[in-house]
């Protein structure tokens, strides 16, 4: 065997050790000068740990850095020489490190001929962590590809005890059979000359320069106390993939420095509930029994531990003894990532972790692995099964959520999503079960309504006025009978009371999510939890960095004196970054540097809420023509149905232009704030969200907009029309309003949303993607032939599924329904029903997705929904606001209700119609407008009619404003102000009267602190009371043995006693569970 000697001296600059199998020195090859330099920064970086954690051992180099796998020597022998040092105890590995010490050749740096090159086993011994002493090994393991072990499926290291926290995917070049690059193809076999020629720089062979920051990178990682393992001979052609385990010690060491709370033995006793309050509560939870999922829940544990930030020196709080399943595997995921995310690479060019890794290509991906495999009675149970099996099922579309399952297995955030999707989902049901008794109210009255039975009624013979000019005939207002029927299913006077009861509903709805997420934080011990500052971006500190090089080179330039090169000045850089002082502290962005990405972006912002207006118009104009056009068809049933047929066609094309602009603003979004360069996720998700929902916002709306508060109101009248470019009139509204309209422009963009973006897009693209990976790799995995027996592992088939691309795709989708529920409802008060099934469907549909179609994302933290909560209670308040618009301008409500106790000749609305309508004599057209068919209602036409309030042509002021239109305006904007402050006033009502915190959850967590305050005191009071004890036991026995030996004074100190009352002290706190 050919290995490398830990050597108390370093071999001379610029030369490798060549040793066989025994330790015997064979001789010395040259190497490169990276090697050197590795090796003396690895000497630099093990004496400065030694110094600092007071370790009194040899001085020895750190060498290690991971290499493949090569077949052993014929001669070697094997069962000496194969070793596991996961096995071994901490004294035997330590014996045995010095008794054959062993480190891995460094394949790229160091030069080494074919033949020598015979096996690369890394056996590393970490240095111990700053502090704290380890105790276990850190091993570094290459799989051999002929080693036939037994796997767990991937989801464990190679010796089938140590689970897999994390896994990092990297791409590598395969050149030849032995797995050589370019790069080391030219050194391997080459002559003394070719070895001694300057070495050639990274930016050559990008190949190799990744494969050197990934080998430091992965040495900080063993010295920071992961383990590591790779695999590159894997079916996957050209992945290679790190598996990381963490280890006891590093994770009681980082669960402590994240303040992760852990359940300690404590117990306490919920309080129960008494009385009828018991019966209900038994009653509920009986008929609600069908309903919960078959998982383990703890709402109904009598007893609950107590939760307590974990810490080393209180060990004996918390219950260790299953050491392996103390932490779940998405707090050791998080922790993990947490390691990597702040792990230096000097190589890398920015200061921090595995974003910038992955950001410059040095990776490719890093995920969590999911717990195995979910379908299959094959499979053990886990809980990836358990979440497919009952969640993710559409056959169980009527069942509560598992969010506890949900939360410890996608992390607290994740699960808030889905807690909140599902409190909107069961509210909807009294909002959907009232818009349906509405709208069942209006069928049965619609033969009842007066205003609908007039225009139905042809002996009225009343002759309308062209929509159009010269194409456009008169027509009978008897011909609109169906719309004006169909209206009056949505415009009817419980369309109000219905407006005002959903602005109550989303106040009911804020509030009661609210008291949902305080009992969830007290549930799962979020409520001391404070975000902490995320690292910087690696676009920002690239950002820095550049500003950085910039002005030093700004200050070279105008110096006059010759500056003096420092040729390390770079590496102290990079050092001072990796011991904590890094650039971003030092050096910030300013609004200076921020200047063109603000102004960039507000240019950006305007121009696509300028297109989104632009293309608004140009359906306005298809309208207007194709309205014309239809006007002269010699199809009657064309010329009858023009209103629905452009009306339909006109919401098609804006529902498909809609669907396109989201995908290109939600591209547009995230250009516009990676440019913008925020300093930390947090606020890079903010920015995202506030510019994605704007334009979105915009885009969904818009079409909505323009038909409830703009169309018919600027058309002018007959002899007196606005055109838009000379030629092409302004259209209008039907006699009986646009609120049908309205109804038909919000069900189809609605429901075509939900239908084809909401589902088809979420089905059909993941898999779509999927089957395109999974071709690849099936035709990447045939040029590997010698593994083509080998079934995938666990890693290998996650990386194959979609990477999770945040909760922002999923929150915007419920935002935009949420307000089609509640902006225009009083035109549409069936919008909460087919909420509602949709949200039945995606439920489950976003369940599969995140258990069978995503990556398992990393498990995060959160208290809350972050900003969505703003943005729906900005929705709240101006769907407030609309509706009072919708109902005053766009409904027929106020105009009947002025009409009623005003005009009304006998205080019914028999006459209505007539009152609305006004009067015009054909002879006062314009020149050229007039129709070219006058004739076509069959008699001739002196005066026609038309939707307005005018004066006719008979009176003294022809054709001006009458008084009815300004009782009409007066009216509509009073209930504005009435409706919209007595809206508030109720909603303000509602949140005053419905605490945010339910009083239990209160009681609980007050109870909780003093109980944990009482735990310490008593803690405290025990061990003074046996420091105490042992101290008069001294003191007596110091005293017996002056006595009997007065000449000797060989007493322990009295330091003694402090250990002896910590260590009984911890004898009895580990007595088990004591309940409190």
């Amino acid at each position: 065997m050919l290995v490398l000697p830990v050597s108390p001296h370093p071999p001379p600059s610029g030369q490798c050790l060549l040793t066989d199998t025994a330790g015997h020195v064979l001789g010395v090859q040259p190497a490169s000068k990276s090697t050197a330099g590795h090796w003396r920064e690895g000497e630099r970086r093990a004496e400065r740990r030694m110094e600092a954690s007071g370790a009194a051992v040899a001085r020895r180099p750190l060498w290690g850095l991971r290499g493949r796998h090569r077949t052993l020597p014929q001669d070697t022998n094997k069962d000496q020489d194969k070793r596991n040092t996961a096995t071994l105890s901490e004294a035997e590995e330590k014996q045995q490190s010095f008794n054959n010490p062993t480190v891995l050749q460094n394949d790229v740096h160091c030069s080494i001929t074919v033949e020598a090159k015979g096996v690369d086993i890394i056996n590393i011994k970490g240095i111990d962590d700053i502090g704290y002493t380890q105790q276990e090994s850190m091993v570094l393991n290459t799989v051999p590809a002929d080693q036939d072990l037994k796997k767990p499926s991937g989801l464990y290291l190679q010796d089938g005890k140590r689970h897999v926290d994390y896994v990092l995917v990297y791409q590598y070049k395969k050149a030849n059979r032995k797995g050589l690059s370019s790069r080391q193809q030219s050194t391997v076999g080459g002559s003394q000359q070719d070895q001694t020629e300057p070495p050639l720089q990274p930016s050559e062979f990008p190949d190799d320069d990744r494969k050197m920051r990934r080998e430091e990178f992965e040495l900080n990682l063993i010295e920071a106390g992961l383990e590591l393992e790779s695999d590159e001979e894997t079916k996957a052609y050209g992945l290679g993939f790190v598996k990381i385990h963490a280890p006891w010690h590093v994770l009681c060491r980082e669960a402590e420095f994240l303040k992760i709370k852990m359940p300690t033995k404590k117990v306490y006793e919920v309080k129960e509930k008494t009385g009828i309050l018991l019966k209900l509560s038994s009653i509920v939870h009986k008929m609600t029994s069908p309903l919960r999922p078959k998982v383990d829940d703890q709402s109904d544990d009598v007893f609950k531990h107590l939760s307590y930030p974990f810490s080393r020196e209180k060990k004996h709080l918390f219950d260790l003894s299953d050491k392996d399943n103390f932490f779940s595997s998405t707090t050791r995921s998080t922790i993990v990532y947490e390691i990597l995310k702040r792990t230096t690479c000097t190589r890398a060019k920015y200061s921090m972790g595995i974003t910038s890794l992955i950001a410059s290509g040095v990776y490719t991906a890093a995920y969590p692995l999911h717990d195995g495999h979910y379908v299959g009675d094959s499979t053990e149970q886990n809980d990836r099964k358990l979440l497919y099996k009952e969640w993710a099922s559409y056959g169980i579309f009527y069942k509560f959520q598992p969010l506890d399952l949900i939360r410890k297995y996608f992390g607290e955030k994740i699960a808030f999503y889905f807690a909140w999707l599902g409190v909107y989902t069961q509210l909807l049901i009294p909002a959907s079960t009232v818009g349906v008794i509405v709208f069942l109210y209006g069928c049965a009255t619609v033969d009842y309504n007066i205003p609908s039975m007039e225009m139905c009624n042809e002996r009225t013979n009343i002759t309308m006025c062209p929509l159009c000019d010269k194409t456009c005939s008169y027509w009978k207002l008897s011909s609109i009978c169906a719309t004006a029927r169909a209206s009056h299913l949505f415009d009817n006077p419980a369309t109000v009371f219905y407006s005002i009861f959903m602005a109550l509903w989303a106040a009911m709805f804020m509030e009661h999510w609210k008291r949902c997420q305080m009992r969830l934080i007290s549930k799962w011990d979020l409520s001391g939890f404070e975000e902490d500052e995320d690292h910087p971006r690696p676009e920002y500190e690239a950002k820095v960095l550049s500003k950085v090089l910039k002005k030093e080179l700004e200050k070279k330039e105008e110096s006059s004196e010759p500056v003096e090169e420092q040729p390390n000045k770079w590496k102290n850089r990079v050092w001072s970054a990796m011991a904590g002082v890094k650039l971003t502290e030092k050096e910030k962005l300013t609004w200076r540097d921020r200047t063109p990405a603000y102004v960039t972006n507000i240019v950006s912002v305007l121009f696509m809420i300028g297109l989104t207006f632009a293309i608004v118009f140009g359906v306005i104009l298809y309208r207007i023509s194709i309205a014309a056009a239809m006007a002269v068809s010699p199809d009657p049933y064309a010329r009858n149905n023009v209103r629905v047929i452009v009306t339909a066609t006109a919401v098609i094309i804006n529902l498909v232009v809609i669907l396109i602009l989201d995908e290109v603003y939600g591209s547009i979004a995230r250009w516009l704030t990676v440019i913008e360069i925020p300093k930390t996720d947090k606020s890079f998700e903010e920015k995202l969200i506030f510019k994605a929902f704007l334009l979105k916002f915009v885009n969904a709306y818009t079409p909505i907009f323009y038909v409830a508060f703009f169309k018919g109101r600027f058309t002018g009248r007959p002899g007196k029309y606005i055109y838009i470019f000379r030629n092409m009139r302004m259209e209008e509204c039907a006699p009986g309003g646009c609120l049908m309209e309205l109804c038909i422009q919000l069900s189809i963009i609605m429901l075509g949303k939900q239908l084809i973006q909401n589902n088809l897009f979420e089905i059909g693209i993941p898999k779509l993607k999927k089957l395109i990976r999974y071709i690849k790799a099936k035709r990447e995995a045939k040029l590997e032939t010698e593994n083509n027996c080998k079934a995938p592992e666990q890693y290998e088939i996650d990386y194959n599924l979609e990477p999770f691309a945040g909760l922002t795709p999923e929150y915007m989708e419920m935002i935009i329904q949420f307000g089609f529920v509640t902006l225009f409802v009083a035109s549409f008060p069936l919008a909460p029903l087919f909420a509602l099934l949709n949200n039945v469907i995606e439920i489950r549909l976003d369940a599969k997705k995140f258990t069978s179609e995503l990556r398992r994302p990393d498990a995060t933290k959160a208290k809350d929904i972050g900003i969505w909560y703003n943005i729906l209670r900005g929705i709240g308040k101006l769907a407030v606001i609309i509706n009072a618009f919708v109902i005053a301008f766009t409904s027929g409500f106020i105009p009947r209700l002025v009409f009623l106790y005003l005009y009304s000749p006998d205080g019914t609305l028999h006459g209505f119609t007539n009152n609305t309508l006004s009067y015009f004599n054909v002879s006062h057209f314009e020149p050229g407008s007039e129709p070219i068919d006058p004739g076509a209602v069959g008699y001739k036409v002196e005066i026609c009619r038309y939707k307005d309030y005018r004066e006719p042509p008979w009176s003294s002021q022809p054709y001006d404003l009458s008084k009815e239109y300004w009782s009409v305006l007066a009216a509509r904007l009073a209930f504005i102000i009435i409706f919209q402050n007595l809206v508030m006033f109720m909603s303000d009502f509602v949140d005053w009267m419905i605490p945010d915190i339910p009083k239990e959850i209160s009681d609980r967590m007050s109870k909780e602190k003093s109980l944990l305050v009482d735990l310490f005191l008593k803690e405290e009071q025990t061990k003074q009371h046996i420091v105490e004890v042992l101290s008069s036991q001294e003191k007596e026995r110091k005293e017996e043995d002056l006595d009997e030996n007065p000449n000797e004074n060989d007493v322990e100190p009295l330091e003694n006693c402090t250990e002896d009352a910590d260590a009984s002290h911890s004898k009895l706190s580990n007595a088990g569970p004591e309940v409190i």
